[in-house]
């Protein structure tokens, strides 16, 4: 693939995000952070830049002055990954922390561009049991997440990258729209 091919790709993922699978995921947030809830985020290498991305942009601020959001990403504490991954295994280190933080008001969100990682969906599949409401962003073919999760945005592309810079659009998106959302209820 040259650059104008890989230009075109990632042009074209990013023009298939739905505003309505955006605004979805976006009043599900607002709702469970109004009524008490929090945002729990993760995934692997990339998707957990992309995770830390996400709560940091709803607990600090995307593009509007407003108050903290609740949102964690599980990607960041070092110490309960790698205590959890030495005593227990490595597919676990999400899905000890989803049982010890989850409520059932929270929105649980697991990244995976292939939708198979085996810790994303034992969280995810732990998360529906809490009964949270959980939701999915993977590459085109959704993988075992896209089933599992109630909810799943798909970016059109089977290359990595371009999968985690549609994941990267999709979340600013959503923080947009929860901003935008929040701003309307405030008035």
């Amino acid at each position: 693939m040259d650059f104008n091919a890989y230009l075109r790709e990632g042009q074209e993922a990013r023009s298939k995000i739905s505003h309505n699978e955006v605004s979805k995921l976006a009043e599900k947030i607002l709702h469970s952070l109004l009524n008490g809830g929090k945002l729990l985020v993760f995934g692997n290498g990339g998707s957990a830049a992309d995770s830390q991305h996400f709560a940091a942009e709803l607990s600090g601020r995307f593009m509007r002055e407003r108050k903290p959001l609740a949102a964690v990403a599980l990607s960041t504490n070092t110490s309960s990954l790698t205590a959890i991954g030495n005593d227990y295994s490595f597919e676990d280190i999400f899905d000890r922390q989803v049982r010890s933080l989850a409520t059932k008001n929270d929105v649980v969100v697991g990244i995976s561009t292939s939708g198979n990682s085996p810790n994303v969906l034992r969280a995810i599949e732990s998360a529906n049991s809490i009964g949270c409401y959980t939701y999915g962003l993977t590459g085109h073919k959704g993988g075992k997440l896209a089933e599992r999760a109630a909810g799943s945005f798909r970016a059109e592309s089977d290359l990595t990258p371009i999968i985690q810079e549609t994941h990267i659009a999709f979340i600013h998106l959503v923080c947009w729209s929860i901003d935008d959302l929040l701003e309307k209820t405030e008035k």
